[in-house]
């Protein structure tokens, strides 16, 4: 049976045993440079909103789309784009990826009106799905051993940071207002940065590709799509637009595309062809239990940003570089915990995952406690216990969890579980916008941003909490 998918390891003469295709320590920075693009636009976009409403008198319900656009388009294409890199060369993919990242970052930031603006965001996030399925294939392909285990540390930990610094650099280029752009220097940077990432790509990307490369999964691609719109759109769309009957029709059809995708994959699996996401994956545990604890911390993590953005402009009236610089202690605390989790995870094992998860049920109950305490004075001084301790949990959690993940996974699977991990990871992201999103803004719209702000957090610390006990259900080895 065919195993390979997207970012399957190649055969010797491209594979990780060949020096001529050895990473360079330049060529992991330049793919992490490519990893942390689509992450840091899918947040950079939370503390500009209110500028692009008052520019473009865009509404909630299009400001919305701004930000759903352009992550249901980014997970629903991230395993196709993986696929394109298996047959095509994983370098080509990527340098095709970088450069449509490059140019639909400049026509969003050259949009005209909240439309354009919208259909630019689902290009933008049609290209970062191109780009990032290859920075873990390559890493698969390319290194081994402990070389291995440290990129993938890296990349764990360029997510997380990628995250949370999207908000903060979005506060100071929206301040900033260069040369007069306001809030579109948030996506017009990106293109010198793209161009940089171009000519470092070609000099330092070893190019690999599949021997036997999978082809694209018709069938299980459509109704994939067709689960994942019917489920996220409805949810991110439906609050602002009163929950016309289509929010309804379409949650109640995706229980039944869900299902139709699985049994779509089922049946290709059985048949020995190389489905989408092949069932018999969710065997290893590692990577079934990994992903049963990564969905809830992505889905929180994603909330959390989007609250957090709205609750400090919004609630608070605090300008752009303020709500910005108030994250500035999670980024800071998140970067020391992940240098520090190779190290734990060598002694410990897993429960460095359970220890991150405790520590981010504290951050979370000091924010709701300054938040109660503080309002309407709460500035950076008052969230920064809250934000350090959370922070430094999710630096323990992210990177360890990627490992976890991908632990099991053979090499001529390497690529179909990087696409999982991927997919799973924006989806959840995604997600955790239109739910916790929605329930802050139902809740502050009839008993004030305050104590919305506190009740959503605490749900997110029961699912904080319930994540944590799930954590120690995972292997406690971590190779």
């Amino acid at each position: 049976m065919d195993e390979t998918g997207p970012g399957a390891a190649p055969g010797p003469a491209r594979g990780a045993g060949d020096p001529a295709a050895a990473l360079s320590p330049l060529g992991l920075i330049t793919i992490l440079l490519g990893a942390s693009l689509p992450l840091i636009d899918f947040f950079i976009v939370n503390v500009a909103l209110p500028s692009i409403d008052r520019e473009l008198s865009a509404g909630p319900a299009l400001l919305e789309l701004v930000v759903a656009g352009y992550g249901v388009a980014y997970a629903v294409l991230l395993v196709v784009g993986g696929r394109l890199g298996d047959m095509f060369g994983r370098r080509r993919l990527f340098l095709t990826g970088m450069a449509a990242f490059g140019l639909t970052s400049l026509a969003c930031g050259l949009a005209p009106d909240a439309g354009t603006l919208v259909v630019a965001r689902v290009a933008q996030g049609a290209s970062a799905a191109l780009m990032l399925p290859q920075v873990l294939a390559t890493i698969h392909a390319t290194t081994a051993g402990r070389r291995r285990a440290r990129a993938l540390s890296l990349y764990g930990a360029t997510a997380g940071l990628s995250m949370v610094a999207g908000q903060i650099l979005g506060g100071v280029l929206v301040s900033a207002d260069i040369a007069g752009t306001g809030w579109r220097s948030i996506f017009l940077v990106n293109v010198p940065v793209a161009l940089i990432g171009l000519v470092l790509a070609a000099r330092t990307v070893p190019e690999t590709r599949s021997d036997r490369p999978a082809p694209v999964d018709g069938p299980g691609t459509v109704l994939l799509a067709v689960a994942l719109v019917t489920l996220l759109m409805p949810l991110t769309e439906g609050r602002a637009a009163g929950w016309p009957v289509w929010t309804g029709v379409s949650l109640a059809v995706f229980p039944f595309a869900a299902g139709a995708f699985w049994a779509v994959e089922r049946r290709a699996d059985r048949l020995g062809r190389t489905p989408l996401v092949p069932p018999s994956l969710f065997a290893l545990p590692g990577l079934r239990r990994g992903l049963g604890v990564l969905m809830p911390v992505a889905i929180g993590f994603g909330g959390f940003m989007f609250v957090m953005a709205v609750a400090l402009q919004q609630g608070l009236r605090h300008g752009p570089v303020e709500a910005g610089v108030s994250l500035v202690p999670m980024a800071v605390a998140f970067f020391v915990a992940s240098l520090m989790g190779p190290r734990l995870v060598g002694r410990y094992g897993s429960r460095v995952v359970t220890a991150g998860g405790l520590l981010q049920a504290t951050g979370l109950a000091l924010l709701v406690a300054a938040a109660l305490r503080s309002w309407p004075e709460l500035g950076f001084w008052q969230l920064l216990p809250g934000m350090a301790v959370a922070g430094f949990g999710q630096g323990l959690q992210l990177p360890v969890l990627f490992r976890i993940v991908l632990a099991d996974v053979p090499g001529v699977r390497a690529g179909v579980g990087s696409g999982v991990l991927v997919t799973t990871q924006q989806a959840s992201l995604a997600l955790g916008v239109a739910t916790l999103g929605s329930l802050f803004l139902s809740l502050a719209g009839s008993m004030g941003m305050r104590d919305a702000l506190a009740i959503t957090l605490t749900v997110q610390l029961g699912a904080v909490l319930l994540t944590t006990l799930m954590s120690l259900r995972l292997p406690r080895a971590v190779t």
